[in-house]
């Protein structure tokens, strides 16, 4: 089949929005409102093993934070701290403070003249994703991607492939016509599971994760003048990712379909 769609993830891919994004924005909701906890860089990491921000503070709780005493309404209070972190991370998007990875506008402009289809498939809410790329890429940027399935648009986040079949539902598209891009370990389990061919730019929280499955492992997409470095997979010619690469990598993956 011919490559007609790019998914691509949001945090730690198109941006390296953990640590000193949604790290520093869940630490300032938490003055706020006048709790003393302070998520460092390396709690954090361990943090990242749930995705979802509300499921990542209900986890806190359950594995680090046991002698906090629970409010009668837990939900009312999770998804009200959770309400005020999204703010104060659009805050830092807003400030500049959350540049775009390399490479990373380059190929989304490219992949339009080209005449390719963009989707976005993350857990985090729609405000993150609008904030992200309005801030990065102007305001018009939301228009450029055809479907954005973000947050709790399905009920199971990754490693569920829940919202990567929404998006190929909704594109009307099969999985051999698109590329996902990831950087986690979740992220490709929920790729993978939806029988997506992946490629994987890893960043600080996720170069140790298992990317079993993944077409191509690089450290960044790359730009002309400052390469990627490949650290899984291969087969293909080029110094950085752009539309001329994706199809080779594409070719090569589905070199066996029946159906072109």
């Amino acid at each position: 089949m011919k490559l007609e769609a790019l998914i691509f993830d949001v945090d730690g891919t198109l941006a390296d929005t953990e640590r000193d994004g949604h790290r520093v924005a869940f630490n300032q909701a938490f003055v706020e409102v006048g709790l003393d906890w302070d998520w460092s860089v390396e709690l954090y990491e361990k943090l990242l093993a749930v995705t979802g921000g509300k499921e990542r503070i209900r986890y806190f709780l359950d594995e680090f934070n046991r002698d906090f005493p629970r409010p009668p309404e837990l939900d009312d209070f999770i998804a009200g701290l959770h309400k005020s972190k999204t703010q104060h991370y659009t805050n830092l998007l807003g400030q500049g403070a959350i540049p775009l990875r390399p490479g990373v506008e380059r190929l989304l402009n490219e992949a339009r003249v080209a005449g390719l289809r963009l989707a976005v498939a993350t857990t985090t809410t729609p405000a993150n994703v609008e904030a992200l790329l309005i801030n990065t890429l102007g305001p018009d940027s939301m228009s450029w991607f055809e479907v954005i399935a973000a947050g709790d648009i399905v009920p199971a986040k990754k490693p569920a492939p829940d919202i990567y079949d929404y998006a190929l539902q909704e594109m009307k598209l099969q999985p051999a016509q698109c590329l996902a891009f990831e950087d986690s370990e979740n992220g490709i389990k929920s790729s993978l599971g939806a029988k997506l061919t992946t490629i994987i730019t890893i960043n600080d929280y996720t170069h140790s994760h298992d990317f079993n499955g993944a077409a191509l492992v690089l450290d960044q997409l790359g730009e002309p003048g400052q390469p990627f470095t490949v650290l899984q997979g291969g087969g293909v010619e080029g110094d950085y990712v752009n539309i001329d690469l994706l199809m080779q990598l594409h070719a090569t993956q589905h070199a066996f379909d029946a159906t072109t």
